[in-house]
């Protein structure tokens, strides 16, 4: 079974193709068939493929397949190879199982879309990209995943490309993403340089035997690898795409921001573990980006009013918990809180893109109200997904994930009180911002009339999402909860290290567990005070001046947009303008007008004059003759 291990990508691959070639013949019916049926199997042939990797595990914990050798230059051979373990069955279940029922509920959402076709084919491209990218066994193959998902993500947040807006945003994200990406490909040309191979596996076992720890190549390769991830991963500085994907279609949001590209940064910082545990610096570099990055997205969640961009912002936020994870060495809690994360952020987008198309395409959630009773069905789904992002106690798999990581950052040699102090006031800011969404748009008075409701496709994926996001963190329970479960971490071990907790003593375990508890609920209540029973105080202060300058800097992204315009975009909108004859044409121009002036003065020698022409052959030979003689 293992063997068949490269149809996984192959099948999405060929809906794409099929998709592209006949769609002068492909009906709707057909199309969505297509479209979701080739993910489907791709999903069926990914969870057969799991169970017997489970049941009958290979030789070394993983399985390698090698199609063929991409190319042959010397002793660069990068190959098309695939390397199947622990962390890349995690990665393919969730992209291929979250796919498959984002692709049936985009089946009904777009149905009334004129471009019904090409959407799907975008969609079936994107995740066989993703799979490529998580499956590759070689760092070049890899990038080629790489940039096809980042192709994809600017063909789809510019999908209706009717509206320039739109395409401004595809634009952003394509550009963002690119900066980081030409890190990555300068991070592949230093390894292959020092290292000789580009095989993941190889590689890893060159750089832990040839570079010591704390070596200016190893820091070298690290941070550039890390600027890659950066991009992708929308952290901060370069996290300012992420919002703006919101011109797309809701499916795609979903789609992005929950199972796919987003992650693929902290995917990339697992896969290449050792690389990183080589350069400390960057490691805690990626912890305190981490840190940062949920702090700033945690309060410009506060402050938006647009659903999507909420959620867009939390995504940003809960990513800067994987990459907190991930520089303290807690390697299986952040692979967990993706996997958690994926089931619980696609529920809120696709409950959200109920909502919207069922208000005609309204995002504003003050305009919304009362559908508590009047779209039963997306608000326990939103309510649900919202309580595993604020982590409600006990009974949400976002509550497992996210105690985890802050369980690891306090225990963590890498990590300290100040990290762990961060990552709690980010699960504050969390439980406040969404529980600021469901009180407003849910509860209080209806504001606009409601049209289209969820059908079928629609409802099953908001089910199977629904239980996800609430049993899905039964896979690690902490010791203190009646001896602990510790499926995913042991599994992970195959791959990844083990995280250099220090034994805390039961009492401490306690302490962080109530904190962690009380910080979810705290964060619930304040929201509820705040926005379902108003207080006439709180409103006062939130109408102050000060306080409206705080939302509008918050609501900005603390302003890097703006800085980055003063500071880059700016002063090359404004060089364009002053060279719009481009200075680097003047040297070429002057030499087009000198050569135009020479053929002009020639010119006026060519009489038809027979005599003129032999007087001037005579001249000039007896010029030759002078020359000659006085020299």
């Amino acid at each position: 079974m293992l063997h068949l291990l490269w149809l996984v990508p192959l099948l999405p691959l060929l809906g794409f193709t099929t998709l592209v070639l006949l769609q002068r013949v492909l009906s709707r019916t057909a199309t969505a068939i297509v479209g979701v049926g080739s993910v489907g199997l791709s999903c069926a042939l990914a969870l057969a493929i799991a169970s017997n990797f489970l049941l009958a595990p290979p030789m070394g914990g993983a399985f390698t397949q090698t199609l063929w050798t991409w190319m042959q230059v010397g002793d660069f051979a990068p190959s098309i190879s695939l390397r199947f373990d622990a962390l890349s069955l995690v990665m393919m279940l969730v992209i291929t199982v979250v796919g498959f029922f984002i692709h049936l509920y985009s089946a009904e959402f777009m149905a009334a879309d004129r471009s019904y076709l090409r959407f799907f084919a975008y969609m079936n491209l994107f995740v066989a990209s993703m799979l490529v990218l998580v499956l590759a066994g070689d760092l070049l193959f890899l990038f080629l995943g790489w940039e096809g998902v980042g192709l994809c993500s600017y063909l789809l947040i510019a999908f209706w490309h009717e509206d320039p807006h739109n395409c401004v945003c595809g634009r952003k994200a394509f550009i963002v993403t690119r900066i980081g990406d030409v890190g990555f490909l300068i991070a592949l040309l230093l390894i292959f340089t020092e290292l000789g191979s580009l095989d993941i596996h190889t590689l890893m076992q060159h750089a832990s035997a040839q570079w010591p720890v704390g070596s200016p190549v190893a820091i070298a390769t690290a941070v550039l690898l890390l600027a890659g991830a950066l991009g992708k991963s929308a952290q901060v500085p370069l996290q300012t795409w992420l919002p703006e994907a919101m011109a797309g279609p809701t499916p795609v949001s979903a789609l992005i921001h929950a199972a796919t590209m987003v992650t693929a940064g902290m995917y990339l910082i697992a896969r290449t573990h050792t690389l990183f545990e080589l350069a400390p610096p960057v490691l805690l570099a990626v912890a305190i980006i981490g840190v940062l990055t949920l702090l700033i997205s945690g309060f410009s969640a506060l402050a938006q009013n647009d659903i999507k961009r909420i959620l867009a912002y939390s995504t940003i936020s809960q990513i800067g918990y994987m990459f907190l994870a991930l520089g303290v060495g807690a390697w299986a809690a952040a692979i967990f809180h993706f996997l958690t994360h994926a089931f619980f952020k696609a529920l809120l987008f696709l409950s959200a893109g109920v909502v919207i198309q069922a208000l005609d395409e309204e995002h504003d959630i003050h305009r919304m109200g009362g559908l508590r009773t009047r779209l039963p069905a997306a608000f326990w789904s939103y309510l649900i997904g919202s309580a595993s992002l604020a982590a409600v106690p006990l009974i949400t798999a976002g509550f497992y994930s996210k105690d985890l990581i802050i369980a690891s950052v306090w225990s963590s040699p890498l990590g300290g009180p100040w990290l762990w102090a961060g990552a709690v006031l980010g699960a504050f800011l969390t439980s406040v911002y969404i529980f600021r969404s469901v009180f407003i748009a849910f509860f209080g008075e209806p504001r606009t009339l409601v049209g289209q409701r969820p059908r079928a496709r629609a409802l099953i994926a908001l089910t199977v999402l629904s239980i996800g996001a609430l049993v899905i963190g039964f896979l690690e329970i902490p010791d203190i909860f009646g001896g602990g479960v510790h499926v995913l971490s042991e599994f992970l071990q195959q791959t990844l290290p083990r995280s250099a907790a220090r034994p805390e003593p039961a009492r401490v375990e306690w302490l962080l567990e109530l904190v962690t508890v009380c910080i979810s609920i705290a964060g619930i209540y304040l929201a509820y005070r705040l926005f379902l029973r108003r207080k006439p105080e709180a409103e006062a202060l939130a109408s102050t001046e000060d306080a409206n300058l705080l939302r509008r800097f918050w609501g900005s992204g603390f302003g890097f947009d703006w800085v980055y315009y003063r500071v880059l975009v700016g002063p090359y909108e404004w060089f364009a303008r002053v060279n719009r004859r481009d200075v680097l044409d003047v040297f070429y121009n002057t030499l087009a007008a000198i050569s135009r002036m020479l053929y002009g003065m020639l010119r006026q020698t060519q009489t038809g004059n027979l005599r003129w022409y032999m007087g001037v052959l005579a001249a000039g030979g007896v010029v030759l003759v002078a020359i000659v003689v006085l020299t």
